[in-house]
């Protein structure tokens, strides 16, 4: 990395916890690689700060900066102004600065539908099914949608926030069906799913030998099937693991993470991104190998 001077422009992200987050690996790696006078920090940042901590930011002519948890929904109400996309998912995930004040969307819809759009299949006829119901859901059923999907099947355990999830997109814009199904009903959805995508956090680091499947389940995946699992870490994951066992086509987190992330930095940057570096940046960091690529 070039070296820090009072030129060099402020991005970052926020959140809280925000330690762990691996963003700022990828994006420094590709700064570097780009040769951007640009720097890209982590801001532990309290959810009664953040009103104070955006004005800040527009203060000290930060550049622009990811949201992660708690702050996706809470920014909203502080941008000036909320691309579509992030509108219809209900949660800004990228900001970034312009003469009328901040702008925000949502970075994570893409990223999570690049590496199916890769796949060149043709997704008006298919069948996703969606583990879990949560924030993370939701960017699923908007891609899910852009892919061209004509129904979703949601399926979750709490069956009140199930139908409260299912409430959520009463009056939005969604050409699509969307199902909610109790857990219990997976043996019926599974054999006619050729995309399964856990978005629950069952199987995630420090839980490395859980998965949102058990056995019974796994085997009534089909093998032209598609697994997806949003956790990154471990890699693969337990679910992945047994879906490649079944002969399913397995995709990890980390390459959903990428992808939002090079999404997100050409929008700061205005340049394309080097998302082979950032891939490799943290496949590095977390000692990976090249698993699934």
């Amino acid at each position: 990395m070039s070296q820090i001077t009072g030129k060099t422009k402020l991005l970052g992200v926020i959140g809280d916890p925000i330690e762990h987050s691996l963003s700022p690996v990828m994006h420094n790696a590709a700064i570097a690689e780009m040769g951007l006078d640009y720097i890209y920090l982590p801001f532990p940042i309290k959810t009664a700060d953040l009103g104070v901590a955006i004005a800040g930011f527009a203060a000290i002519g930060v550049q622009g900066f990811s949201v992660t948890i708690p702050h996706k929904q809470a920014i909203i109400s502080l941008l000036s102004e909320v691309s579509a996309i992030a509108k219809l998912t209900g949660a800004v995930n990228t900001v970034w600065r312009t003469e009328q004040g901040w702008s925000g969307t949502n970075t994570d819809v893409e990223g999570f539908v690049a590496p199916l759009q890769a796949l060149n299949r043709d997704w008006s006829q298919s069948t996703p099914v969606i583990l879990g119901h949560g924030g993370a859901a939701r960017a699923v059923v908007v891609g899910c949608t852009q892919l061209g999907c004509a129904e979703i099947h949601v399926v979750g355990r709490n069956v009140q926030k199930l139908s409260q999830f299912q409430q959520s997109w009463v009056n939005a814009p969604l050409p699509i069906t969307l199902n909610v199904h109790r857990w219990d009903e997976l043996p019926e959805l599974l054999p006619q799913a050729d995309l399964v995508v856990n978005s629950t956090p069952v199987g995630m680091y420090p839980n490395v030998d859980q998965s949102p499947l058990d056995a019974a389940a796994m085997e009534l995946l089909r093998p032209d099937a598609i697994a997806y699992d949003l956790i990154y870490t471990p890699n693969p994951t337990q679910f992945l693991q047994q879906a490649q066992e079944q002969g399913a086509v397995a995709i990890d987190g980390l390459e959903m993470l990428v992808q939002q992330g090079a999404a997100a930095l050409k929008i700061w940057v205005e340049q394309t991104p080097p998302v082979d570096i950032m891939r490799r940046s943290l496949q590095q960091h977390l000692g990976l190998l090249t698993y699934g690529r």
